[in-house]
């Protein structure tokens, strides 16, 4: 660059960065180098793109987003660059990323050579994270219901590519008792996020011996206990321990049947199943 176009290159920037020369993008739009810096953005009337300008002199641009609708506003990479973000799934990073939510931002830099690199965000939790809210609205930042949905693979690579890292992947007709494990859906396009919708999480064993035999992310029943012999009720044919779902080191050692009020397991009297008094918030995963 000449040295006139280093000056009118820091000047740009410098307005950039103050927001002078930018105002709030509303539809799709395709960025030119003195059009970075921060940028607002609404993509209230539907989904928008913003394509940032090619990546081989170093620039900054941020982009908050101004409303909070359900519409996806993405930013992409200049054709053939890439945006380096969750970098442990996929080192070269991806062709654009998203801004979920109002006041939900992206600081980007380019290296000069053909990427962006992520330097913040609004909510820099990792990926696949669970956490509880105290509003049923999903805050912005990257978050959503884990409500079992099918999403494109293409949509979102980086949530895909979380899936196959995972170690809890299964067939969609695995899915019954692991609905707490990604599903491949239908196999090449579509990939399904877990549902923990009412549902105890529980530590995985991974050794420990408390809880043995448990696959990550497997849905198991409520463990049977033994209960008050005066005011229990009849009980008709209970099966064995599997199926009972007893914990090891409950007491229980055999298998346990009632025939009306008789029992034949003799360490036990009478059972209930296990459902501790509890406040029911909603659960939330991180998508990007």
């Amino acid at each position: 660059m000449s040295r006139s176009e280093v000056l009118a290159a820091i000047e740009s920037g410098m307005l950039s960065v103050q927001g002078l020369n930018n105002s709030v993008i509303r539809a799709n739009k395709v960025l030119e180098p003195h059009e970075t810096g921060f940028l607002l953005a609404d993509a209230s009337a539907g989904q928008t793109m913003i394509t940032l300008p090619k990546a081989n002199r170093i620039m900054d641009v941020r982009v908050q987003r101004v409303d909070n609708s359900a519409n996806a506003l993405l930013v992409y990479a200049a054709s053939g660059e890439k945006i380096k973000f969750h970098m442990h799934l996929r080192p070269e990073g991806y062709p654009f990323c998203m801004v979920l939510g109002g006041g939900d931002f992206w600081h980007l830099r380019s290296d000069g050579a053909g990427s962006w690199l992520l330097l913040d965000r609004f909510d820099n939790t990792p990926l696949g994270r669970i956490a509880f809210e105290t509003t049923t609205a999903s805050n912005p930042g990257g978050w959503g219901r884990p409500d079992a949905r099918l999403l494109g693979r293409g949509d979102w690579p980086w949530l895909w590519d979380h899936a196959q890292q995972s170690g809890m992947l299964v067939d969609e007709a695995q899915r019954a008792g692991m609905e707490g494990a990604w599903t491949r859906g239908d196999g090449t396009s579509t990939f399904r996020i877990p549902d923990f919708r009412g549902e105890f999480l529980r530590m995985l064993d991974e050794g420990r011996g408390v809880d043995p035999g448990r696959t990550a992310a497997s849905w198991r029943m409520g463990t049977k206990i033994t209960g008050d012999n005066a005011s229990a009720p009849a009980v008709q044919g209970i099966g064995n321990l599997a199926e009972v779902g007893v914990d090891k080191g409950d007491g229980f050692t055999s298998a346990i049947y009632y025939v009306g009020a008789t029992q034949t397991e003799t360490n036990a009297i009478y059972w209930g199943t296990v459902r501790p008094r509890s406040t029911a918030y909603p659960g939330r995963l991180k998508l990007i």
